[in-house]
C-alpha cells in the first residue's frame, strides 16, 4: 500500500489589525519596536537550573500595534528594531486586554530581510478593552 503524503498548505499572512480575542493560528511578519524583560527567575529543575524569562514586547506592521508576550528563547530574538515572522500564534487575554504569543506548538523567527513597511504606532490593539461574553444556546 503507498502512502500519500499530506502536502503542505502555504501559510496564510495576516496583519495586526485583523486579530480578533480568543483566535490562534496566525502568521504574521512584524517589526520589534521595544522590549521590556518583565521576570527573570531561576528555576530548579534536578541537577541545573533553569531561567525562565518573560518580556513584553511592542511589535506591528504597517496597519497596527499589539503587545507580544515572549517566554525564555523567544526573548533573545525580540530585539528592538529587529523583524520577526510569528507562526502560529495565538491572542491571549490579559486583564480584558490582547496579547500576542507563541506558545510550544509555533514559532519565533529571525527574518532573513528587514521589513520595508513603516509601522503604524497610533492603532495599538493592546490597548483597546474587551469583555467576552459567553452565549448559552
Amino acid at each position: 500500500m503507498a502512502e500519500k503524503k499530506a502536502s503542505m498548505r502555504k501559510p496564510v499572512f495576516a496583519k495586526v489589525d485583523e486579530l480578533r480575542p480568543g483566535t490562534n493560528g496566525h502568521n504574521l511578519v512584524v517589526k520589534v519596536l521595544s522590549s521590556k524583560m518583565v521576570l527573570q527567575k531561576g528555576r530548579p529543575d534536578g541537577p541545573q537550573v533553569h531561567q525562565m524569562r518573560i518580556a513584553e514586547c511592542l511589535v506591528g506592521d504597517e496597519t497596527g500595534v499589539i503587545l507580544f508576550t515572549a517566554r525564555n528563547e523567544q526573548v533573545e530574538t525580540m530585539k528592538p528594531e529587529a523583524t520577526v515572522i510569528l507562526r502560529n500564534a495565538k491572542i491571549d487575554m490579559f486583564k480584558g486586554s490582547m496579547r500576542l504569543a507563541v506558545d510550544k506548538w509555533g514559532r519565533v523567527e529571525a527574518a532573513a530581510d528587514p521589513a520595508t513597511f513603516t509601522v503604524k504606532e497610533d492603532n495599538n490593539l493592546s490597548l483597546v478593552e474587551y469583555e467576552l461574553v459567553n452565549i448559552e444556546e
